[in-house]
């Protein structure tokens, strides 16, 4: 049975945006547990302790979904913001929005476009990257054709973890899916045969950064 896929975060970020004079600023994290989702919304609640709200949601696995409103009208807040994250497949992120009122009101239509907005911009400037079963290779290569190697492990995806210079190189790089056994198809043209990778180990990581329209 396959593992599922979904995506998760490719880094912190944080958006801020000004409505009506309320001022909403969006933090987001990739987290692994609710311990660490805790802290950031501790620390933000400690940082902006002079903010009217401070908003959030965590998504971990697929079990663990909490929210809360943290004052703004029930449902306004922390189920649009959690919305944003089911709507994209994106899990294991904790997402806080910050607002200071600015002395109009925005009705529950109003508030509830402002705090997805705000998730939404967050995510948008964190991107997104999708979990997958990554194969870890280790190869030899003579030093003219390292650029090309590299060239090669990217055009499939992969990311080039470590090179160890000596008589030759060695290159250690992690590719997705079936990228190892194309890494040596490739290999085998360019250096006749020279070159053989040897899977050292798989990993369940997050790919590349993809873009969150």
């Amino acid at each position: 049975m396959g593992i599922k896929k979904f995506r998760v975060p490719y880094e912190i970020a944080e958006s801020e945006f000004v409505e009506k004079r309320s001022r909403f600023i969006g933090h987001i994290w990739p987290v692994e547990t609710e311990e660490e989702a805790q802290a950031h919304i501790k620390a933000m609640k400690s940082q902006y302790y002079d903010a009217r709200h401070n908003c959030w949601c965590y998504l971990i696995g697929d079990n663990i979904v909490r929210y809360s409103d943290d004052g703004e009208p029930q449902g306004t807040a922390g189920q649009p913001m959690l919305k944003v994250f089911q709507r994209e497949n994106v899990t294991n992120v904790c997402c806080v929005v910050t607002r200071y009122f600015g002395g109009i009101l925005l009705g529950a239509g109003g508030l509830t476009r402002a705090y997805s907005k705000s998730a939404k911009d967050a995510l948008s400037a964190a991107g997104a990257a999708t979990m997958g079963l990554w194969s870890q290779v280790s190869l030899h290569c003579p030093y003219p054709l390292l650029e090309r190697v590299k060239l090669e492990i990217s055009t499939l995806g992969g990311l080039v973890d470590n090179t160890n210079y000596g008589a030759d190189v060695t290159v250690i790089a992690s590719l997705p899916e079936d990228g190892a056994q194309r890494l040596q198809e490739r290999l085998t043209e360019l250096s006749a045969g020279g070159i053989l990778l040897q899977i050292v180990g798989e990993n369940y990581r997050p790919g590349i950064r993809e873009e969150v329209e």
